[in-house]
């Protein structure tokens, strides 16, 4: 065996949560070169990776069609003995079927998977961890007990970009989300910075798009906070969050950041639940939820743009916990 090629062209969490399967099969076959297939955007996560000799972009968004073909193509060339497909929609479906590996595996929902050499199944709200779900892949290849955690590794130049930041006791926050639904309300991370700013450094975490919503939080508690929203890397606020007294997080990317470098983290669940299994993997982490029991939660796996019955009653954490 000398080529296997891994696709999740998801979102970066997902990403994130498919890097065990690079690790236990460079570990079982060091030999064998580990190729991946992720959507643009994603390329980032995996620059230095210690365990993919390789990364392919997908764009999905700039004549998607095209690329597809012109990706599969490519990929042909490179006669993969095994390719397993961890993304569930059509056009993963597509380009692993044209890749032409000689063996490949993925999971039963994909449309395509009538064309697999096996498939899976993909259960979701059992309380199985989506790296469980994506090792399960790994079945036919008999290997011993498999690593969990995800892994990302930030470069030296990625280190040195936040070395400075770490001269005293200091926290991370990552407010913002895609969702409304999955992001704790605003007067509850207000609340937050509050309580934080008495016990060391904040550092408020986001990308270009949260700027302005992470500056209003500093503004609106009327605490010193710096805001590094679009001023980091997604590895250099991983090397960040490694070493912070604890990082806080919605449901969402930042999450699976701090499980990549085994990061003390408190993920907070609003509309979605852990049971999704997409809850943090770090050897310290908290999962805060609302307490009371809420008929109407979860109301979705992605959560929404506001909650459906106008009351966002699951963003009322009990923040005393932390």
């Amino acid at each position: 065996m000398k080529k296997i090629l891994v696709i999740q062209t998801a979102f970066l969490g997902d990403v994130i949560l498919a890097t065990p399967i690079a690790e236990n099969l460079k570990l079982n076959f060091p030999d064998v070169e580990i190729h991946y297939v992720v959507k643009k955007g994603n390329e980032s996560l995996l620059t230095n990776h210690k365990f993919i000799d390789k990364v392919w972009v997908f764009d999905k968004k700039n004549g998607k069609f095209k690329n597809i073909f012109s990706l599969s193509k490519s990929l042909r060339k490179e006669k993969f003995d095994l390719v397993f497909n961890l993304h569930r929609f059509a056009s993963s479906g597509i380009i692993a079927v044209l890749a032409r590996g000689k063996k490949l595996f993925g999971f039963k929902k994909n449309p395509l998977s009538v064309f697999y050499t096996k498939s899976y199944p993909h259960d979701i709200g059992n309380g199985q961890h989506e790296v469980d779900r994506n090792l399960s892949l790994l079945a036919s290849l008999n290997l011993p007990s498999l690593l969990r955690r995800p892994s990302l590794f930030p470069s030296p130049a990625d280190e040195n970009e936040v070395k400075d930041l770490k001269s005293t006791t200091y926290f991370c926050i990552a407010p913002a989300s895609v969702w409304a639904t999955k992001q704790l309300p605003k007067f509850k991370w207000i609340e937050l910075l509050k309580i934080l700013s008495k016990k060391g450094q904040i550092f408020v975490l986001g990308s270009p798009d949260d700027t302005s919503f992470c500056q209003e939080l500093i503004d609106e508690a009327s605490i010193e906070a710096v805001n590094l929203a679009g001023k980091l890397s997604l590895l250099q606020s991983a090397a960040l969050m490694r070493d912070a007294e604890r990082s806080y997080v919605n449901d969402s990317g930042p999450l699976h950041l701090a499980s990549s470098v085994n990061a003390n983290v408190t993920a907070f669940f609003c509309s979605t639940i852990p049971a999704f299994g997409f809850g943090p993997l770090s050897d310290d982490s908290i999962v805060l939820e609302e307490g009371e029991k809420i008929s109407c939660r979860p109301c979705g796996l992605h959560g929404y743009k506001e909650c459906p019955l106008g009351h966002f009653k699951c963003g009322e954490i009990d923040l005393s916990r932390i």
